[in-house]
């Protein structure tokens, strides 16, 4: 007689000194099959994230005792781990010196929790092994990393060597913002972080050839003066 093997819940760790915030994260997360961890200042989820080894953050950045780029950057001396940062601060400023810090996505308060959910199972899903002939599949749209292939309903698309330097970081980031800086510096090098107009350009075509409506894309989307996001949902 086999035992069935349950699936692993896996860990939020949530650090929000607001006690109703972590009130809502505990209910919604628990509500969706994670196990929550809470904690109110940013020294315990320093702690917390050693001691409790969380398969996801949800970090706010206004704590009592540490601002929450400290912790995050803390936190990415040694751990991987997805960050969400759950924040009321606004600025696109804000979120592109906390995606550029190590944060995997960036939630403004206050927040649809069917959106949060969303982003939290997509970087879940960046944390899942992958192996050396890994294919991603969204939509229409096919990326096989391994051969260099990419196909759109089936049939093959020709990249230029920059449309698929483009393509390859956002399948490898799939749902995770991506900054104007980053993308930059990946592609073309530290010296054209300021060259926003060389991303625009190859983003425009890109969108050309993997996206339904180029004009309306659906796939590969603009988070305003930050960056840009491959949907995974």
């Amino acid at each position: 007689m086999s035992v069935a093997q349950t699936k692993p819940v896996p860990v939020a760790l949530v650090i929000d000194d607001e006690l109703q915030m972590r009130r809502l994260l505990r209910v919604t997360l628990e509500g969706n099959g994670y196990r929550v961890v809470d904690v109110a200042t940013g020294n315990d989820g320093v702690l917390q994230a050693a001691q409790s080894r969380p398969d996801v953050i949800l970090l706010d950045l206004g704590l009592p005792d540490l601002d929450g780029l400290d912790v995050l950057k803390r936190i990415r001396e040694w751990s991987r781990v997805p960050v969400l940062v759950l924040s009321v601060r606004d600025r696109e400023q804000d979120k592109i010196v906390a995606l550029d810090n190590g944060a995997d996505d960036y939630v403004t308060k206050p927040f649809n929790t069917g959106e949060l959910l969303a982003r939290l199972r997509a970087a879940m899903r960046r944390i899942q092994p992958q192996g050396a002939d890994a294919v991603f599949r969204g939509g229409d749209l096919e990326v096989d990393l391994a051969a260099r292939v990419v196909r759109k309903s089936g049939k093959e698309i020709k990249l230029t060597p920059t449309e698929y330097s483009l393509l390859r970081l956002f399948v490898t980031h799939a749902g995770k913002v991506l900054t104007h800086r980053q993308l930059l510096k990946e592609v073309w090098g530290p010296n054209a972080t300021n060259e926003t107009h060389f991303l625009r350009v190859h983003i425009a075509h890109l969108r050309d050839k993997i996206e339904n409506n180029p004009a309306r894309p659906e796939m590969l989307i603009t988070e305003s003066g930050v960056g840009y996001r491959l949907l995974v949902d």
